[in-house]
């Protein structure tokens, strides 16, 4: 886990000093256009100006953000002089600028190394500040980004891909709106069980995986209907932060298999797919690794004590069910505009995946597809 961590309110104002440590001396400053109306880019640039260190922003970044972003990003950071990136948003703008720091110091262009180990080089310093606690980017070796053309989801994964630094402020996930911090809580959950589950699941990454969702379990309510909340606020990002360093060794399942084509061709929120996808997900798993699920119904404190291994796991369904009703995800696939024509192409692109195979089921194309159809009924 090459990405140094600090952690604690208020950290950004400290933004300076870590570019100098890392001799950086001109700053790309990495961001959606809502973090910049927000405000926080704003935060950002106040302590860079007071050390005096030069930085210009670059805000052409999406939801689902295009490729040609990091195109985009690294011919301004090139022609500018720019030699350090600072990411601040979502996993969007994190993974863009991530992209853009490997194409600093990597020939080509960053199609050539869509899939696993091809980075050639170390990338330039990136400092990765998030203001979700939901896709644990700042400490992943995954950039995800989407072909729009294509309509196809592609994914960069390299240790070189890691960000230097994550500067993490729970302080500024604060002002999230509740159906993000939602949807983003239940993408870190989504993490933390689908690594826990699966089949290149080991003793550390489970004690992370297991850490993270007592987190969520006890403070993802709390976030979305408190947004105010500042020690729910903390959990949330501890936990999005470590259920990412789980999966960075092992991968996930099937509900990211499917959201990545379900999100490229619906235009589906990741967090909000996966939510949705989760508990059918758990449901057709149960039987790969029952001992498991019957322990992530304890930690979301389902009574199990007079029930077989094969009920408690059971419960863990119910359970991870009300969660998404509680925090307001009560759509379906089908109000994205799924329908039973479409499965074919969906459930072809997931199994491409490489979530299916550590997956503690294998899935048939029609299993894949059965997912889906009780995804879109719910």
């Amino acid at each position: 886990m090459p990405t140094a961590i600090e952690f604690g309110a208020g950290l950004i104002g400290k933004l300076a000093d870590h570019v100098k440590a890392l001799s950086g001396t001109k700053v790309l400053i990495v961001a959606d256009p809502g973090v910049v109306q927000a405000g926080v880019v704003d935060r950002l640039k106040k302590p860079l100006e007071e050390a005096g260190i030069p930085h210009l922003l670059f805000s052409e970044i999406e939801a689902d953000p295009d490729i040609e972003s990091v195109e985009k990003g690294t011919q301004i950071a090139k022609s500018q002089g720019c030699d350090l990136v600072v990411g601040v948003g979502g996993g969007s703008s994190l993974d863009i600028a991530k992209a853009i720091g490997l194409m600093l110091t990597n020939p080509g262009n960053i199609r050539d190394y869509v899939g696993i180990n091809k980075v050639i080089h170390q990338g330039a310093p990136v400092i990765a500040v998030p203001t979700t606690a939901g896709t644990g980017s700042e400490v992943t070796i995954w950039s995800v980004m989407t072909d729009k053309k294509q309509k196809l989801k592609l994914s960069v994964g390299s240790p070189y891909n890691c960000p230097t630094l994550a500067l993490c402020d729970p302080e500024l996930t604060v002002s999230l709106p509740p159906h993000i911090t939602a949807a983003t809580g239940m993408d870190a959950l989504t993490h933390a069980l689908e690594s826990y589950v699966n089949k290149a699941t080991h003793p550390i990454s489970e004690g992370l995986s297991i850490q993270a969702m007592k987190m969520i379990s006890k403070s993802l309510r709390h976030a979305v209907v408190q947004g105010e909340n500042v020690s729910a606020r903390h959990d949330m990002l501890v936990a999005s932060l470590i259920a990412a360093m789980a999966f960075n060794s092992t991968r996930l399942g099937l509900a990211h298999a499917l959201a990545l084509p379900l999100g490229a061709h619906f235009k589906i929120p990741h967090g909000t797919v996966n939510a949705i996808l989760l508990p059918e997900v758990m449901q057709f798993n149960i039987i790969g690794n029952t001992s498991k699920y019957a322990e992530i119904a304890r930690i979301f404190g389902e009574k199990t004590d007079h029930l077989s291994e094969r009920e408690a796991a059971e419960r863990s369904v119910h359970a991870i069910r009300q969660l998404k009703n509680d925090v307001g995800i009560t759509q379906t696939l089908s109000d994205y505009g799924l329908e039973e024509k479409h499965l074919d192409m969906i459930v072809e692109e997931a199994m491409t995946s490489g979530n299916v195979p550590v997956n503690p089921r294998k899935p048939t194309l029609e299993d894949l597809k059965n997912i889906c159809r009780a995804a879109m009924a719910k």
